[in-house]
């Protein structure tokens, strides 16, 4: 042998001996957690599941959970049957029972191309990577990303047995719509439970493994088939299933039971999926220390919230207490009628925007067999307000049977601090999603805007004793608009006090001609109104479209001395170890003086006793009420704004489709769809001794000498006599001196 060769082999060996030292300490460094933290033997032999985030209310009560991620209840040992296993065995790591964590022959496979079944990643690398993260962001990484997985699949399997390690992952791997886990898959797409799925049904849920959005066999049914009959063949292959079984099964549909658990129960499940979205933008605006993001359905984090769990119970049973009854008289005007005869395009939003449409046309169908699969009579569960019912109805008529009910957005919020205690933003969630006290969600407000035009002329001191005419107003400059009272009744004068209990019209657009359009919108945006305001001089009989949740902020300046608190809902989140993450404290702004904020509740104050909002003085409650009410045109939309001196709420009652409405003012009115809603849930709240309402409460007084003339007997027509009404349910300040007869506005 000559001296090259030797030196060549000698080089060879020192080439391969060095190979296999640096692969050892490549893999040393990677045990010690150099090119990422490594679990230890307390992590691996208490696996950590992931936590869902909780939403805690103030008073302590869980409201409910976020898990949209990882909606998991884990499958214990005894569930696993044998038909999963198998389906599972024979599709994603066969030789799973002959190696120790790393498949070498499936390895060889993949990096020599030398077959596809099998693949180079055990079902114990997988468990690793789901249970410990192990890819990293950096392509770089990813040779050492996977040599973690080896160490860590190495450690499981010395750990666990190996029907042990198959449960580990079967409850860690996801399934689609919003379900983690076997457990929680069968469930959702067999309402089973694991150990009765058949081996079909096994092979369903199995192969969604792969891609469990493309092979969902609820939204893709095709794919998911052409999936399971996949599995079943591999199950063939390796001796699990029959042959003569699989050409049975090959052509079975998938015969779905199909349950999604969402987050429909429980108390606010409105303001639980607004406080969702929100988190997640929370989340993405802010990192960890280190960089990364938390994770709202895996990291366990607490939410404490402003929501009052009593509160928000009154809340939601004043409003089903009210709209039980409301909806039999609306029901009532249209029996036997299709309310959308002669509205087309509002029929083509209703019908074309339900997911039964999207979903057949997404299949391909044609219009006119939608039109003919929505015709035909099904059994199908319903809303009614006597819980979900059973019928059979087509779900074209569905459509409209829904769609006839009256909806709500409700909140209440504390006066001084702007904590936001109860949110109801419709009548059911799992049938009516829409949040209708979401900021996004906005509907005309009538003359709960009045108080604005009001303000505005107080802040510029005038009197609310100031007599003015009661007839109509032309404004020249916006072609000639000329607004009229309700009643249609004109003559005389009155002062504000009267002209705001019976919202008459012609008062407030004589303030608006007076003031400006300008002034008064930015007045409504410095209280908290964020919504576009066009300033026209028709804003003052409320054609503004604004929201609940922005309403009941601005109504808060009145209570709180002049100063505007934007509504807020959470105080705290902590990590999944007690560490507050971020606190969140009141934003509030002075717009107007406590004297003029103080004149505003005594005008508030008349509304409730001796005008449109009368019939609050039934309660039987002893403290302060101010409020006011709103109807827009047609009643399609009915809108009360409360106060008492600690409580401010705002609620709208009407159909998601403005062209169903109340035919009648009696019915469709404010004092009549809105306002019982509000002086339901006061009549519980004050009653509960727990909350500390204080009956004795009242209306914040300026910390100056009022400098607003308020004894109207020094203007025409007053009086130095208040009514009976004012002095016993603590109206003050002056008043007409008339005794009139509320009207609606």
């Amino acid at each position: 042998m000559s001296a090259d060769i030797k030196k060549y082999i000698k080089y060879f060996w020192f080439a391969y001996l060095g190979a296999i030292l640096l692969f050892c300490l490549i893999l040393l460094l990677v045990n010690f957690g150099l090119f990422g933290k490594m679990p230890n033997w307390q992590e691996l032999e208490n696996p950590k599941s992931a936590l869902a985030t909780e939403v805690i209310s103030t008073d302590g009560k869980v409201l409910g959970r976020y898990y949209l991620d990882e909606n998991r209840t884990n499958a214990s040992l005894n569930e696993l049957n044998s038909n999963v296993v198998n389906c599972l065995k024979a599709t994603e790591d066969v030789r799973f029972d002959e190696h120790s964590g790393i498949d070498v022959r499936g390895l060889m496979r993949a990096v020599f191309g030398l077959g596809h079944e099998g693949g180079a990643s055990t079902l114990t690398q997988q468990l690793a990577k789901n249970m410990f993260h192990t890819r990293g962001s950096s392509k770089l990484l990813v040779p050492f990303s996977k040599l973690r997985e080896w160490i860590i699949s190495i450690k499981l399997e010395r750990r666990y047995t190996k029907i042990e390690i198959l449960n580990l992952y079967l409850n860690t791997v996801p399934f689609s719509e919003n379900a983690y886990g076997i457990k929680t898959a069968a469930q959702t797409f067999f309402s089973k439970p694991v150990d009765s799925l058949k081996v079909e049904e096994a092979a369903v849920l199995i192969g969604m493994l792969k891609s469990p959005t493309k092979y969902n066999p609820h939204t893709h049914p095709d794919n998911a088939k052409n999936r399971r009959n996949t599995v079943l063949e591999q199950m063939v292959k390796y001796d699990y299933l029959k042959k003569e079984d699989y050409e049975k099964l090959r052509e079975k549909p998938i015969v779905l039971a199909y349950n999604k658990s969402t987050h429909n129960e429980g108390l606010a499940p409105y303001f639980r999926e607004f406080l969702r979205m929100d988190l997640a933008k929370w989340i993405k605006d802010n990192p960890k220390p280190d960089g990364s993001y938390y994770d709202l359905y895996k990291d366990g984090l607490k939410v404490y919230t402003t929501i009052n769990s009593k509160m928000q119970e009154y809340a939601e049973e004043a409003m089903t207490k009210h709209l039980t009854e409301h909806q039999k008289l609306f029901f009532a005007q249209y029996r036997n009628k299709n309310p959308f005869e002669g509205h087309p395009n509002e029929w083509n939003n209703a019908y074309h925007g339900c997911d039964r449409y999207r979903a057949l046309k997404a299949q391909g169908m044609s219009e006119a067999d939608i039109e003919d699969n929505f015709k035909r009579h099904i059994k199908m569960k319903v809303f009614t307000w006597a819980g979900e019912t059973d019928t059979i109805m087509s779900p074209w008529d569905s459509i409209i049977y829904h769609r006839e009910f009256l909806q709500t957005g409700f909140m209440v919020m504390d006066a001084q601090t702007g904590e936001i205690r109860a949110w109801v933003g419709g009548i059911n969630h799992k049938y009516f999603q829409l949040d209708h006290v979401n900021v996004n969600t906005k509907r005309q407000i009538g003359s709960t805007f009045k108080p604005f035009v009001y303000t505005v002329a107080i802040d510029n001191g005038w009197s609310p004793c100031m007599q003015i005419p009661n007839e109509p107003v032309v404004f020249t400059a916006y072609n000639n608009w000329t607004p009229k009272n309700s009643d249609g009744k004109y003559g005389g004068s009155m002062n504000m006090f009267r002209g705001l209990a019976n919202s008459v019209n012609c008062i407030t657009a004589y303030l608006m001609k007076q003031i400006g359009p300008r002034p008064v919108a930015e007045m409504a945006h410095k209280m908290g109104v964020t919504s576009q305001i066009d300033p026209f001089p028709s804003i003052c009989l409320g054609t503004p479209d604004i929201s609940v949740f922005e309403m009941v902020g601005a109504y808060s300046t009145f209570a709180n001395k002049g100063i505007c608190s934007k509504p807020i809902y959470i105080t705290r989140i902590e990590d999944k170890y007690g560490n507050v993450i971020k606190e969140f404290v009141p934003q509030q702004t002075e717009v107007i003086s406590d004297q003029t904020a103080y004149v505003m509740n005594k005008l508030l104050q008349g509304v409730v006793q001796h005008g449109t909002a009368v019939r609050l003085l039934n309660l039987g409650l002893n403290c302060q009420l101010a409020g006011k009410t709103g109807t827009t045109q047609g009643h399609t939309d009915a809108w009360f704004m409360g106060m008492t001196p600690q409580l401010v709420g705002g609620c709208w009652v009407g159909c998601e489709d403005p062209i169903l409405h109340f035919t009648s003012m009696a019915a469709g009115q404010g004092a009549a769809s809105a306002l019982p809603i509000w002086a339901n849930f006061l009549k519980k709240a004050y009653a509960d001794k727990s909350l500390k309402l204080d009956n004795e409460a009242t209306f914040p007084t300026p910390e100056t000498e009022l400098t607003i003339e308020m004894d109207c007997s020094h203007y025409k027509g007053g009086s130095t006599k208040p009514t009976e009404e004012a002095g016993t349910h603590g109206g003050g300040g002056g008043n007409s001196g008339d005794d009139y007869t509320p009207v609606e506005d």
